[in-house]
C-alpha cells in the first residue's frame, strides 16, 4: 500500500511537471510568434494640429517628432514646401519623420495638375494617397459616381506606383441596399483599393469597426486611431470619467489593433484627434492619445 502510494506521488509530481513544462513551452512559443508579428509604425494625421502647422509649420512637427512619432500624414497643407517637396523631405528626415501617407483632393490629379502631383509625392517618398472626404459617399443619387471616379484614379494611381483609397466618416455607414455606403464602395472597387479606416466615426455611428477590418481582408492600409464616444457615453462625460483621448473612451483598442495586424494588412496606426477636452491643446491631445497607444501596444498579445 505505501508502495503504491509513493508511486502514485510520484506520477503526480511528474504529471505537474509535465503541464507546468507544456505551459512554459507554449508561452514561449505564443510570446516568439508575438515577436515575429511587426507592429505597424504611429503617424499623425495633422489636420490634428492644422491651426498649429499654420503658425509655426516647422516648430509644431518639431513638437510631433519629439513625441516619438515615426511618421505623419498630410492634409494638404505643407507649410513653406507646398512647391518644394524634396525640401520638405530633406526638413522631415532630419526629424526622423516619415509620410505615412497624404490625404487628397481629385482636383490634385485632374489633367491639369496630375504629373506635378505625383512627382510631389514621390519626392516625399510616400506611396499611400487617400481621397478624405466626398459628399457623394452617402448620397444615393451620386455614390456610383463617385465610385467611377475613385476606380479610374486608382487605376491611375497604382500605373505610378502608388496605394490609392478613400476614407470613411460616419455616414458612410448608412443603411444603403441591404447594408451600408461603406460596403457598397468596398465591394464595388478593386480588391486592393485601400478602405482607410477611421475607428471614431465607426464608433459614432454605433458600429463594429472589428467587424468591417474583418469583413475586408489585407484592405485596412492604415488606420485613423481616433477615440471618438458613442452619442449617449458623451452626453455623460463629465460624470463617466470618459473622454475622447486614446484610453480614456470606451473603444477595445486591443481587439481593433489586433484585427488590424492579422487581418487588416495594416502597416501605419494614424492617431487623429479632432477634440481636446478638459481645456487639452491640440498638440496636449495628440500627445495623450500617442500614450495611451503606445500603453495598448505594450500589452498588446496578437494570439489571446
Amino acid at each position: 500500500m505505501k508502495l503504491l502510494k509513493n508511486l502514485t506521488l510520484i506520477a503526480f509530481i511528474c504529471a505537474s511537471f509535465f503541464v507546468q513544462a507544456h505551459e512554459k513551452l507554449h508561452k514561449e512559443s505564443v510570446n516568439q510568434h508575438d515577436k515575429n508579428i511587426t507592429i505597424p509604425k504611429i503617424s499623425v494625421q495633422l489636420w490634428s494640429v492644422k491651426d498649429e502647422l499654420k503658425q509655426d509649420f516647422k516648430g509644431t512637427l518639431t513638437q510631433i517628432a519629439d513625441m516619438g512619432f515615426d511618421g505623419v500624414e498630410f492634409a494638404g497643407d505643407f507649410g513653406p514646401y507646398s512647391k518644394d517637396a524634396k525640401g520638405l523631405k530633406s526638413f522631415l528626415d532630419g526629424l526622423g519623420l516619415e509620410v505615412s501617407a497624404a490625404h487628397v483632393k481629385f482636383t490634385a490629379f485632374n489633367n491639369e495638375n496630375f504629373d506635378q502631383s505625383v512627382a510631389y509625392f514621390k519626392a516625399l517618398k510616400t506611396n499611400t494617397l487617400i481621397v478624405a472626404w466626398d459628399e457623394r459617399a452617402w448620397d444615393s443619387q451620386k455614390v456610383d459616381s463617385l465610385i467611377t471616379d475613385l476606380t479610374v484614379l486608382f487605376t491611375q494611381l497604382k500605373i505610378e506606383g502608388f496605394h490609392f483609397g478613400f476614407h470613411n466618416h460616419d455616414k458612410e455607414f448608412n443603411s444603403y441596399k441591404g447594408s451600408t455606403f461603406w460596403d457598397h464602395i468596398a465591394q464595388s472597387t478593386p480588391k486592393d483599393f485601400v478602405l482607410q479606416m477611421d475607428v471614431g466615426w465607426v464608433t459614432l455611428a454605433e458600429k463594429d469597426p472589428i467587424e468591417y477590418i474583418n469583413r475586408y481582408p489585407g484592405r485596412t492600409l492604415t488606420t485613423h486611431i481616433k477615440a471618438k464616444l458613442p452619442k449617449a457615453v458623451a452626453a455623460k462625460m463629465a460624470t463617466n470619467g470618459k473622454r475622447p483621448i486614446i484610453g480614456d473612451d470606451v473603444t477595445d483598442w486591443s481587439a481593433v489593433l489586433k484585427a488590424d495586424i492579422t487581418v487588416g494588412g495594416t502597416k501605419w496606426f494614424v492617431v487623429e484627434q479632432e477634440e481636446y477636452p478638459d481645456g487639452l491643446t491640440p498638440l496636449q491631445s495628440v500627445e495623450l492619445s500617442k500614450k495611451g497607444l503606445d500603453k495598448v501596444i505594450a500589452n498588446l498579445q496578437i494570439n489571446n
